[in-house]
């Protein structure tokens, strides 16, 4: 705890030495013989946290110090105000007696120390005392204090306590000559003739004791005077006189400067926690200072303020000052002095002419439309650059994507390339939001599926590989091919193509209601399709089939029908998809040599036999997609034993054991005779397009008249022929007993393709 303390020594108990007490300003002004130096006025700005105290009396209380804990800094900077003292207010440091007359923010405070006093009577009796002075938290400033000894044959020793630990110890001594001091030496600094002083003390001291002595109880020197006096104060309050030697009988405390500073880390140190880092204003700097630890804060140049508050330091109008000798012009942080208009010139020196402020902008305004103009032509030079890399691109991918090839079939086959809309890279990203992900409708291993809104409203969906593939760019240019032939209503229609990008992109009808494999095989879906839907998927699937191989101008064969490939609208009306891997049959050929391609469980054993690949090809696939209609099971189901893995073989045999009705669909209802009559016609005619040989299956025009007829209530010949007993043996028998599946996979391929009796280009693959 700051103390301080005057000790008492009594030498003669009759006779003593009693002090009266000044008011401490009257005893600054009496010692001052010269003015302080100047200090920054505070009284424009605030230096004070808001409500709080920011005076006391006569004395300003700058953040960080503050009388109360929300007002200060922290306990270091807790200060007292005694509103009772006399003749007014007063500041001491915490709660102890240190009276406190000034608060600098540059990191030092002015207090009152007490002044060491020795009298002695002529014979030989005296008093005095010896004060000290003690910081807990300041340091005693080395530079604006010094250390003075008054009097005749006297001593002083000044001594105390650093940090560190550290003990000082220093001190001087004063003598007369001939019992009284020549008037000429005491006017001027002190020599050791009267007086003495030491202008240095040692950095870091935070305890001060002064003791005072005399060599001879001044019995020789009485005619000077009876008294010495030793203090440690502010070097610009006490200068060596007759007249100052006689009024120190009259002044009991004298002001010292104190040094303060924030905590005890570097600025480095502190500037890592923002939190508590106490230079607030942005307008602010630390350093730190020459001697003790911790650091400090001051305002920029060209601010003034107080650092440690976030609004302290504001800028100083240096034009109010009269820094320019003309005109002025303020700025944060600094200030721009102006010639008159007409005159130019640095604005304390001017002469007749264009000011330079005027040549300055005029400089200023052509270098920056240069460089407008600059950035103007650079833009369109990239623009140019950027607009015909992009054209070779689309070029580029138009080429790779096949435009040239599809425009050459499109003319061999005498349609007109405006027949298949080209649809531009932009008016797709358009549709799509950029291919927004909350555009996509579908994805898998082929790539995505977009829904895309065309500026007609038209709702589309455009497919989008994950891969560039050139045998997908083959089976793309296929497909748009064979649609271009057929139209169809239960035939999902290509409304054309995109070729500017890196994978062509096919544009379809928006078909909203998924596919055919994906309500069948999911319980919650495929209980909304009752054998009534079921049967009419079924007709009208078989319809388009039926009309590729018969109606089209140049036959088609589908080469991939499956559930996944026949998708449903709104009102479950079947829709056929995914021609890339059909062929076109000329009208003199009855079979194509191929590779064989298809799905798994939906493939002709006689095509994967001979590689010849026939209409009766897509009635067996059509078979499976019967089965999976009845059923609810897949074409193949890798986790089932291995005679119920193949669809195909394992419902033949079911029909062999007559066990029809016991592998149904839960959600057919076989309750009423109709339906059940019904269901064992749809199941004789899967039969009959499952026969090994392709010869014994109905064309896909008797399928399409049987399903038409079960629908509207009739029959047709060819189903009630039936299958006997010796036919179905023979499905059974050794020739083919479905395909080995060892592995996952969509499709197998072998073989090449070729033409019996003529040649087609092959155009293979799929979307």
């Amino acid at each position: 705890m700051n103390s301080i303390r005057m000790m008492k020594k009594k030498k003669l108990l009759d006779l003593q030495c009693l002090p009266i007490v000044i008011n401490p300003f009257i005893i600054i002004l009496i010692f001052m013989m010269g003015s302080l130096p100047p200090t920054l006025s505070v009284s424009n700005y605030s230096v004070a946290k808001p409500n709080c105290i920011d005076r006391c009396g006569d004395v300003r209380i700058p953040f960080p110090f503050g009388t109360t804990p929300d007002c200060y800094e922290s306990r270091s900077f807790f200060v007292t105000c005694n509103q009772t003292s006399h003749p007014g207010p007063k500041l001491y440091v915490k709660n102890s007696t240190i009276e406190i007359t000034d608060i600098s923010l540059d990191g030092q405070l002015t207090v009152l120390q007490y002044i060491a006093r020795d009298c002695y009577a002529p014979n030989g009796t005296g008093d005095g005392n010896d004060p000290y002075i003690s910081f807990a938290d300041f340091t005693v400033n080395t530079t604006a204090n010094k250390f003075t000894l008054v009097g005749c044959d006297a001593y002083a020793y000044i001594n105390g306590r650093r940090l560190g630990n550290r003990e000082y110890t220093t001190g001087c001594s004063a003598f007369c000559t001939d019992g009284d001091i020549p008037e000429d030496e005491l006017e001027g600094p002190c020599t050791g003739l009267g007086c003495c002083e030491l202008a240095y003390i040692p950095e870091d001291v935070w305890r001060v004791d002064i003791d005072l002595r005399s060599f001879t109880n001044y019995t020789k020197r009485s005619g000077f005077d009876n008294c010495s006096y030793a203090f440690l104060a502010e070097e610009t309050v006490f200068n060596f006189s007759r007249q100052s030697v006689a009024k120190l009988k009259n002044v009991t405390q004298l002001p010292m400067v104190a040094d303060w500073a924030i905590g005890n880390m570097t600025c480095e140190e502190a500037g890592k926690n923002s939190s508590d880092y106490a230079c607030k204003s942005s307008n602010s700097k630390c350093y730190e200072p020459n001697s003790g630890s911790g650091y400090r804060c001051s305002c920029l140049e060209g601010y003034h303020g107080n650092p440690y508050l976030v609004q302290g330091c504001q800028d100083i109008d240096e034009c109010k000052l009269s820094k320019c000798r003309y005109d002025c012009r303020n700025t944060n942080g600094n200030y721009t002095c102006l010639c008159p208009k007409g005159y130019h010139g640095d604005g304390q020196n001017c002469s007749p002419g264009d000011s330079g402020e005027s040549f300055i902008l005029k400089l200023v305004a052509g270098i920056a439309v240069a460089i407008i103009l600059l950035l103007l032509v650079a833009f369109l030079l990239y623009w140019e650059h950027k607009k015909r890399s992009f054209n070779k691109m689309k070029q580029k991918f138009f080429l790779q994507n096949g435009g040239t090839l599809l425009q050459e079939k499109l003319h061999a086959r005498g349609r007109s390339p405006e027949s298949v809309k080209i649809f531009t890279s932009f008016e797709l990203k358009k549709a799509t939001d950029d291919f927004n992900d909350s555009m996509i409708v579908g994805q898998g291993g082929f790539g995505i599926v977009y829904k895309g809104l065309l500026p007609d409203n038209s709702i589309v969906a455009i497919k989008k590989s994950k891969y560039v593939d050139p045998n997908q760019v083959e089976q793309f240019i296929n497909e748009v091919i064979v649609l271009s032939q057929v139209n169809h209503r239960n035939v999902v229609r290509l409304l054309g193509c995109c070729l500017e990008t890196e994978v062509p992109l096919p544009v379809y009808e928006f078909i909203s209601n998924g596919t055919l494999s994906s309500h069948i095989h999911n319980q919650a879906r495929a209980r909304f399709l009752s054998w009534d839907i079921r049967l009419k998927i079924a007709a009208e699937a078989a319809g388009v089939l039926s009309y590729l191989h018969s109606a089209a101008a140049t036959p088609i064969i589908h080469r991939d029908v499956k559930s996944d490939n026949i998708l449903l609208d709104h009102s479950f009306t079947a829709k056929v998809s995914d021609f890339g891997a059909s062929r076109l049959v000329p009208l003199d050929h009855t079979q194509l040599s191929t590779v064989v391609q298809g799905t798994l469980g939906y493939l002709d054993p006689e095509y994967m036999q001979t590689n010849q690949l026939t209409e009766k090809s897509d009635v067996y696939s059509f078979g499976v997609v019967l089965l999976e209609l009845l059923t609810g099971r897949r074409a193949i189901i890798f986790d089932k034993p291995e005679d119920e893995k193949n669809l195909a073989n394992f419902f033949l045999s079911v029909l062999k054991q007559e066990c029809l009705f016991q592998v149904l669909d839960d959600n057919i209802s076989g309750d009423d005779r109709n339906t059940r009559e019904q269901i064992m016609q749809v199941a004789r005619l899967a039969q009959g397009c499952l026969n090994m040989k392709g010869d014994d299956r109905p064309s896909m025009k008797e399928v399409a008249m049987e399903l038409e007829g079960l629908l509207h209530g009739g029959k047709h010949s060819w189903a009630q022929t039936g299958c006997n007993a010796e036919e179905m043996e023979s499905l059974l028998a050794g020739g083919y007993n479905g395909i080995s599946i060892n592995g996952y996979g969509d499709s197998t391929s072998v073989g090449f393709d070729s033409l019996r009796n003529g040649f087609v280009s092959p155009m293979s693959g799929g979307r």
